[in-house]
């Protein structure tokens, strides 16, 4: 079956009706993410269409796995279900804004740095420190700095 020829006034009035559709969805496809992270610079590391990149190569890299998985290759169910994760918490920072997981990068090849925006204290005033977190009036906290603190 071929397809139907347009004339141009068609052609001209469907290129207007999805320019139109187009245009109330979000131009830039970013209706469906969170308003937290829409107006990031587009060379932050999280940056929502760089994540939309993310998750579609690791939707490939699932379906190839998943093939590994029928032919009962040694470790696959374990890939699968982390590359599964992955999608998820990369679903759950652009429907919330709230970046979930400990690893970032399009094959999860960077570290997530953490800090501390509210510090918890012993009963005795003393605030609690975990190594390799970013604290305000010291830093990154380090083992070294955690040794000299408990001596």
């Amino acid at each position: 079956m071929s397809r139907r020829k347009l004339t141009d006034e068609q052609k001209k009035a469907a290129s207007e009706r999805l320019a139109k559709a187009r245009e109330a969805r979000g131009h830039d496809g970013s209706t469906n993410i969170h308003e937290s992270i829409r107006d990031l610079p587009e060379d932050h590391y999280l940056h929502w269409k760089k994540v939309r990149q993310w998750i579609k190569h690791n939707k490939e890299l699932r379906a190839a796995e998943n093939k590994n998985l029928r032919k009962n290759v040694k470790g696959s169910l374990a890939r699968v279900k982390i590359i599964e994760g992955y999608i998820r918490n990369m679903d759950t920072y652009l429907r919330t804004g709230d970046w979930v997981d400990n690893f970032y990068g399009q094959d999860q090849e960077k570290k997530i740095s953490w800090k501390c925006v509210a510090p918890a204290y012993y009963d005795d005033g003393v605030m609690k420190r975990t190594v390799g977190v970013w604290y305000d009036d010291v830093g990154r906290w380090t083992k070294e700095m955690e040794e000299e603190y408990e001596n």
